[in-house]
């Protein structure tokens, strides 16, 4: 638990640091201000100024702008807005400006018609109409980086009003706008160059406009590329008629939709980062954890075979130890079979000897006492062998099932390893085409134990018996990594020294199945067939 916990730890705090991270890199505060005029009161009617405004508001909305938005604003209106805009770029790191409808310039000055504007006089300059410098430098005070998108370049009939009110001074009242110089971290963008006309346009949206809205969302191109890609579509929708221009004094990158990140984005480096915390781990809780938070993730196919190899070699180890529970239980019933056929050898001596004594002192008495008592020993022992016998063939049943069931679970656990291992390799080869934060990411499987076991070299087993066609012999058992792989001879050593294998009878092929155990260079045993015709003992030693 406490290693889960440390993991889990580690690839929480590596997350948080990352998300932060990518809130400096992309969270920045963008505000936007978007006015379009259609419906002048004193002048023809403008049908795209406000489809315009409330085409692009909806696009920035889209690219997480906060949108000041106004339609159809008279001077008051106007005003109004643009304050409501000021107070909202205060920690702003990008600020921009769209204005569609009417505009003019005076004197190398640029000026914005509100549809209440009537300009009769030389006055009305100064109050039915806002100045683009005002917001230019209000803008520019206030945030970091200034777009200023301007689609006011119109054929306007309020500008010969203006000029016949200014009478000698009309030549001071310009065509289209006036060129703008940006100040540091600024971009000016006119629908047309400076002193001409932009065109309305016969669609839902003027020709700068649209190409304006198509080009902005494109993921991965900065602000000057998207204006040139907007001047040759206006270029081409108005026969070369209309050129956008722009003034540009940037200092850095403007992207309305960042570049698709050419490593792992900030969600796969969180996995990443929470991957790397567990992925070495040979504990199934821990590699869990991944399965449980990506049940979806780069490396979930990996995780849930790593589950499975290690669940299964702890099978394999549990299967191993009750194997070698079971054969020290065999060995022992067989070691107390052996006890009691000793004992039982030594009583018929012992009581043949009477009888004997009772035979050469003519002493019938006795010697039916000897009889009678051989025979109520003989029974007793005979129930007590035959009982413990049956241990002893229980007990060799149990450990040939606690054998086949290790042999079982180690089987499941090399084929577990075996897939763990394909998918690694799976996705080593997925990523060979230039991921290498997954290639780090893979983990490293734990070699196979090759030590040499405590038990290993080569043993002399000598044997013997009383109802065997072989009575006693001796032969050479190898034992290597703890296996008995020899001629006609399989079996095991296990690291407690519990021993075990098969043999066959040499003249009708019976397996016969050993048992016991070694300590240090020597060891002690029995044998016995599985027909049950003969069994005996054997002594082992190194060397």
């Amino acid at each position: 638990m406490h290693v889960l916990s440390r993991a889990i730890m580690a690839a929480v705090a590596l997350s948080a640091f990352l998300m932060t991270q990518a809130q400096d890199a992309w969270a920045q505060r963008r505000v936007a201000l978007v006015i379009g005029n259609s419906a002048y009161k004193h002048a023809s009617l403008l049908p795209n100024p406000k489809n315009d405004a409330a085409d692009l508001a909806a696009v920035l909305k889209r690219l997480d702008f906060e949108v000041v938005e106004g339609h159809d604003l008279d001077k008051a209106s106007m005003d109004r807005t643009i304050r409501n805009f000021a107070n909202k770029l205060a920690g702003s790191q990008i600020a921009l400006f769209f204005y569609a409808g009417h505009g003019l310039q005076v004197g190398g000055q640029n000026y914005l018609i509100p549809v209440d504007a009537q300009l009769n006089s030389g006055a009305a300059l100064d109050f039915e109409t806002v100045r683009l410098d005002l917001i230019q430098r209000t803008m520019e005070r206030e945030s970091t980086t200034n777009i200023f998108i301007v689609d006011a370049c119109r054929d306007n009939p309020l500008a010969r009003n203006l000029a016949r009110a200014l009478g000698t001074r009309s030549a001071s009242v310009g065509r289209g706008l006036a060129a703008m110089e940006s100040g540091e971290g600024t971009l000016i963008s006119f629908s047309t160059q400076p002193g001409n006309v932009a065109l309305d346009g016969t669609g839902r949206n003027s020709p700068f406009a649209a190409a304006l809205m198509k080009h902005i969302p494109t993921p991965g191109e900065d602000l000057p590329t998207i204006l040139i890609n907007v001047r040759n579509d206006v270029m081409a929708a108005t026969e070369r008629r209309q050129v956008p221009w722009e003034h540009s004094a940037l200092t850095a990158r403007v992207y309305f939709t960042p570049p698709k990140p050419t490593g792992p984005t900030v969600d796969q480096q969180i996995e990443l980062s929470f991957w790397a915390s567990v992925k070495d781990s040979q504990a199934p809780t821990v590699l869990r954890t991944y399965v449980d938070r990506y049940p979806k993730g780069e490396f979930v196919t990996i995780a849930r075979a790593l589950i499975e190899h290690y669940e299964r070699q702890a099978k394999a180890a549990e299967a191993e130890r009750a194997e070698a529970e079971k054969r020290q239980e065999e060995a022992r019933k067989a070691t107390e079979l052996k006890r009691l056929e000793d004992e039982r050898r030594a009583r018929e001596e012992a009581l043949a000897a009477e009888r004997r004594r009772a035979v050469q002192q003519k002493d019938s008495a006795a010697e039916k006492a000897a009889e009678e008592k051989a025979k109520r020993e003989a029974s007793a022992r005979d129930e007590l062998l035959r009982k413990t016998l049956d241990e002893v063939i229980a007990a060799r049943e149990a450990a040939k099932k606690a054998a086949e069931q290790h042999a079982a679970a180690s089987q499941a656990a090399q084929e577990a390893k075996r897939a763990a291992t394909t998918a690694i390799e799976t996705k080593r080869m997925e990523s060979a085409g230039g991921e290498p934060a997954k290639l780090a990411a893979l983990p490293t499987l734990p070699p196979p134990e090759t030590h040499q076991g405590p038990f290993d070299g080569l043993w002399t087993v000598t044997h013997t018996s009383s109802n065997c066609q072989n009575r006693n012999g001796a032969f050479r058992l190898p034992v290597k990594n703890g296996q008995i792989v020899g001629q006609n001879r399989k079996g095991t050593v296990a690291a407690g020294g519990e021993v075990r294998w098969v043999t066959s009878a040499g003249y009708d092929n019976q397996p016969v199945d050993w048992t016991g155990v070694l300590k240090g260079n020597g060891g002690t045993g029995t044998y016995q067939r599985r027909d049950r015709k003969c069994f005996g003992s054997f002594k082992a030693r190194r060397g």
